[in-house]
């Protein structure tokens, strides 16, 4: 199919470039990728009939990471030093 309209896992490297010129970068189409990206993994990983702690699992993950990534300069400043 035309290359618009494939997902990012089906596009080759050399095509990449090409692929990312498609996209439209307007906050529409950031909260529609977003929108697209959410259900894929919602379907993939938490609507399942019978599904594991995959899903809840990653999400968790992610938050820990996230939340680390926010507080990290903090963090790093409360650090015990040691006094030579």
């Amino acid at each position: 199919g035309p290359l618009s309209e494939r997902p990012l896992l089906e596009v080759r490297l050399g095509e990449l470039h090409a692929w990312i010129g498609t996209c439209t970068f307007s906050p529409r189409g950031l909260r529609g990728a977003v929108q697209r990206a959410w259900s894929s993994y919602c379907a993939k990983y938490i609507h399942v009939r019978r599904g594991g702690p995959a899903g809840i699992s990653m999400l968790l993950a992610g938050y820990c990471l996230l939340s680390y990534a926010w507080n990290y300069q903090h963090l790093k400043q409360h650090r015990w030093r040691k006094y030579h």
